[in-house]
């Protein structure tokens, strides 16, 4: 069963609340399958949040969240019931980037796919607006993630193509070659789309991943050429 089909067979069944159903999930000792559904359906319900943070919902922004996780044209409609169920909920999005939290401890390269995902949504609409911007850093400070990580996930995503590469990398321009070497293998250690897939990600979502790791692969190699190491 795909990922799509097991969230439009959740999606038959919900009741009125997605957090009262992802802390069902992460309450427990999630299995795989599991912490798969809840990475999923914790993204729809966070993207549902983040397109409603600058006050008004985009067919544009709608669209993009279905473009970008590919969604089976006969599985929309159970996407559609859980987007527009987290659009309705009392719940804040306070309530599910925890859920999110708790489910992936330590898995900081799993919530970072969350808050790109979020960043694709908010510039769908050809514009990240301030709000948006707010929303995406206070969803970030609960998953852990302190100002200057947040600042190099930004950048890949606010920054104009080629610039700052330093700021991708999340390294400081002083910094020697063989420091920006190690920072490099560290974060293509930490993003390669294996351990993704073994930290829960569903496979049908590893399009992120891998646009992650070209967005540092490119930095670097314009770190590389500017310093001819």
């Amino acid at each position: 069963m795909s990922i799509w089909s097991a969230v439009s067979h959740v999606a038959a069944r919900l009741g009125d609340s997605l957090a009262t159903f992802l802390s069902g999930i992460t309450g427990s000792r999630a299995t795989p399958p599991e912490r798969s559904l809840a990475f999923t359906i914790g993204i729809i319900a966070l993207g549902a949040k983040m397109a409603k943070a600058d006050g008004i919902v985009t067919g544009d922004e709608v669209a993009a969240f279905k473009q970008i996780f590919r969604v089976p044209q006969e599985e929309l409609a159970g996407v559609a019931r859980v987007f527009n169920l987290a659009k309705q909920d009392i719940a804040g999005y306070q309530a599910y980037a925890r859920q999110l939290t708790r489910l992936f401890a330590g898995g900081h390269q799993i919530l970072e796919d969350v808050l790109d995902s979020l960043f694709y949504i908010a510039k769908a609409d050809g514009a990240v607006h301030e709000r948006e911007v707010q929303y995406l850093d206070e969803v970030a400070t609960i998953f852990g993630f302190d100002d200057k990580q947040f600042a190099r996930i930004k950048a890949r995503h606010l920054l104009p193509e080629g610039t700052d590469p330093y700021a991708i990398l999340g390294i400081e321009r002083d910094a020697g070659n063989e420091e920006v070497k190690r920072r490099y293998r560290k974060l293509v250690r930490e993003h390669h789309p294996d351990i993704h897939i073994a930290g829960g990600l569903p496979e049908e979502l590893i399009d992120l991943a891998n646009e992650r790791l070209a967005r540092i692969n490119a930095a670097y190699d314009e770190i590389a050429r500017e310093r001819v190491m």
